[in-house]
């Protein structure tokens, strides 16, 4: 099997599950119990907490420890909007997750916030101009994802930033996709907070973070004994938070030679489709991407049916986000950024990861060749 979605999930990291371990057998404590083995649990929960602000320039009572990437875009886009509102408007990208944006929505319709989605080019790209255009001196949020997790394109999110925050604005950015392939710290991006998730970086699913500024006030989304200095309630999954820390500070120290050894796959996988597919196009920008992320429409042929058939040839891939279960209508990235519903329905997302060859890249393009061709003989048109 070649698996080619990595941004999806990825395979958890030996190194995680063995720094896991043991606060799943002998040291299992609740963090919060003033016995010893609570403070054991207390102890690696602090360890874990300070190895994920040094990956984001932040400081360890800055880092909130979520269920993963959703519940943090929750409480980042919810609680400083609930927490002290400077004004009640909101503005998002059109292309941010479906976390960030139903999460706005929600505000918009239960607590009578105004929403703005500032458009996005052909390519993706929020341009400081149509920020600007959107901005209000009532915005209170504004958020906007650091890499897609689509088509791959990472925003200027530090010029943007810096236009919000002339407004007053708390910045947040969705930093899911980013984590182990972009720089994280907060300053140099200018962002009051960025949400991460564990099983991007190799660790199991279900443990995340917010990392958010000191100075940033935030209700928090889920109520009850007051954990993590008061804003997300629930027992702390310890052996989570020291699985996602361990993955993190791996990939962090070898952020460079996997970028570079992705470039180069990349870069190899998306002339190869557009040399060997005719009609092929790939998504997002051309050179302010993902290198890892390459998603391409193949005109006249379903990318479902696509996607079926590379299956059979062991090529795992997929048609874009992960998280949108039962999806039938087309992509909202790809329609923001204006290709047709029709057009939209051919994509397909290859997305690689640490272990994907150049062996693996060439079979994937044969696979791709051949699939999209029986595709459109019999007629799938998307």
């Amino acid at each position: 099997m070649i698996y080619l979605d990595h941004a999806a999930t990825g395979p958890v990291r030996r190194e995680a599950l063995e720094a896991m371990w043991p606060y799943l057998t002998g040291a299992f404590g609740n963090p919060s119990s003033s016995h010893g083995l609570g403070e054991q649990a207390a102890a690696a929960l602090e360890w874990a907490r300070e190895r994920v602000a040094a990956a984001t320039g932040a400081r360890p009572g800055e880092v909130v420890f979520t269920s993963g990437g959703t519940e943090a875009d929750n409480l980042a886009v919810k609680g400083p909007a609930l927490a002290a509102p400077r004004g009640r408007h909101l503005v998002v990208s059109a292309i941010e997750h479906e976390a960030v944006l139903e999460s706005a929505r929600f505000l918009e319709r239960a607590h009578g916030f105004a929403l703005d989605l500032v458009p996005v080019d052909a390519s993706g790209l929020v341009h400081p101009e149509a920020l600007a255009a959107v901005l209000r001196p009532d915005t209170t949020l504004v958020s906007i994802q650091l890499a897609n997790n689509e088509v791959g394109t990472v925003q200027p999110l530090a010029e943007l930033a810096a236009l919000a925050r002339e407004r007053g604005a708390v910045v947040h950015s969705d930093a899911v996709q980013a984590a182990g392939r972009l720089p994280l710290d907060l300053d140099a991006l200018g962002a009051d907070a960025l949400s991460l998730a564990g099983h991007k970086v190799g660790a199991p699913k279900g443990v995340g973070a917010l990392v958010v500024r000191g100075r940033v006030p935030l209700e928090p989304v889920l109520h009850g004994g007051g954990q993590e200095r008061g804003r997300r309630s629930g027992t702390e999954n310890v052996a989570g938070a020291v699985a996602f820390a361990t993955a993190l500070e791996l990939a962090e120290r070898e952020r460079e030679e996997h970028a570079a050894r992705t470039d180069e796959l990349g870069r190899r996988l998306v002339a190869r489709v557009l040399a060997e597919i005719p009609e092929s196009r790939l998504t997002g920008h051309p050179t302010e991407r993902l290198a890892s992320t390459a998603s391409f429409l193949f005109p006249g042929a379903s990318g479902e049916a696509v996607l079926l058939e590379l299956e059979r040839d062991g090529v795992i891939s997929s048609s874009g986000s992960a998280c949108a279960v039962g999806r039938t209508e087309p992509s909202h990235v790809l329609t923001a950024m204006g290709v047709p519903a029709e057009l939209a329905g051919t994509a397909v997302r290859f997305t690689l990861g640490a272990a994907t060859t150049a062996g693996e890249i060439e079979t994937t393009v044969l696979a791709a060749s051949r699939a999209v061709a029986a595709v459109r003989r019999l007629g799938h048109r998307g």
